[in-house]
C-alpha cells in the first residue's frame, strides 16, 4: 500500500486527527486537509516520522464554494490515489437559528452539505472505475432527532446519515465501502469552552474519547457497515432520545432557560 493514500478533512484535530492515525498505522500514507496551516506542517513530520509513511498537507478553506474540486485537482496534480476518503471536518454552534450568524450558517452548510459531497462524487468515482475504496463520512446521533438549538447542526448531519446510506447501498455493488460515523458528545475542541464543559463531559462519561470514536469508525468502515453509532452511553442517549415525543421536548424548552 505504499503508494495508497487516505485523504482526511479535518485530519489536524478531533477525531480526524485519530483517524488518520489508525490508517498510518495501517500503511496507508496519509493527505491532511484543513484550514490550520501551522498545525498541519507539525503533523505532516511528526506523522511521518512516528507511523514511517508519507504524510502530505493541504491547507484550505473546505467551506469555500469549489473547494471539493480543489482538493481533487491538488490530489491529481501530486499523483496521488486516493483509497480512502475521511470527510471530518465541521464545526457547531448553538443557538436559535434565527439568531444565527449568516455568513457562519452558509459555511456550515457548504461544508457539511456541499464540499462533503462534491467528494465524495469527485473520489467516488474513481473508486468506482478501479472497484475498491472507501469512504467514511462523520454525522452524528443529532441526525436522528430534531432539537432546537441545533437546528443548522442537526440538519446537516442528517443530510450527511442519509446521503451516506444511499451512497453505500449505490457503491456496494463495485466494493467501495461506504460508512457514516454517528458519534454522541466527543471530547474535543468542536465545542465552545464557554458554553459546553468538555471537562466535565468527559468526568461524567457522556462525552467519548475521539480515539473511541476513531476506532469504532474505522472498523466499521473495513467490515463495510452503512451506519455505526459509537459507544454504550451514546447509544443508551440516542434511544432515549427516539423514545422522546417532540412535545415534551417542546415543553422543556418552553419552561426552562434552554436557549435563552
Amino acid at each position: 500500500m505504499d503508494k495508497k493514500y487516505a485523504l482526511v478533512t479535518g485530519g489536524s484535530s478531533g477525531i480526524g486527527l485519530e483517524i488518520a492515525m489508525l490508517l498510518a498505522q495501517r500503511g496507508y500514507a496519509l493527505l491532511l486537509v484543513s484550514n490550520e496551516e501551522k498545525k498541519l506542517h507539525q503533523l505532516a513530520a511528526t506523522l511521518a516520522k512516528q507511523f514511517n509513511v508519507p504524510v502530505k498537507t493541504l491547507c484550505i478553506n473546505l467551506a469555500q464554494t469549489h473547494a471539493a474540486e480543489q482538493v481533487y485537482e491538488f490530489a491529481a496534480n501530486e499523483g496521488i490515489e486516493v483509497e480512502i476518503l475521511v470527510n471530518s471536518a465541521g464545526f457547531f454552534f448553538f443557538g436559535q437559528a434565527v439568531d444565527a450568524d449568516i455568513e457562519k450558517a452558509k459555511a456550515k452548510i457548504q461544508l457539511h452539505v456541499l464540499t462533503l459531497s462534491m467528494l465524495c462524487t469527485l473520489f467516488g468515482k474513481d473508486m468506482r472505475q478501479r472497484k475498491r475504496g472507501f469512504i467514511l463520512n462523520i454525522s452524528s446521533i443529532s441526525a436522528f432527532k430534531d432539537f432546537p438549538g441545533i437546528a443548522y447542526y442537526g440538519a446537516s448531519k442528517s443530510y450527511i446519515k442519509s446521503f451516506t446510506r444511499s451512497l453505500h447501498t449505490e457503491m456496494k455493488l463495485y466494493n467501495v465501502h461506504v460508512t457514516a460515523l454517528c458519534p454522541g458528545a466527543t471530547a474535543t475542541n468542536l465545542y465552545d469552552p464557554n458554553v459546553i464543559d468538555v471537562e466535565l463531559g468527559k468526568k461524567l462519561g457522556v462525552m467519548m474519547p475521539p480515539h473511541k470514536v476513531a476506532k469504532a469508525g474505522v472498523e466499521a468502515l473495513f467490515k463495510n457497515k452503512p451506519e455505526v453509532v459509537p459507544g454504550v452511553v451514546t447509544k443508551l442517549m440516542l434511544y432515549a432520545a427516539l423514545l422522546t415525543p417532540q412535545w415534551v421536548i417542546y415543553q422543556i424548552r418552553k419552561h426552562t432557560k434552554w436557549l435563552n
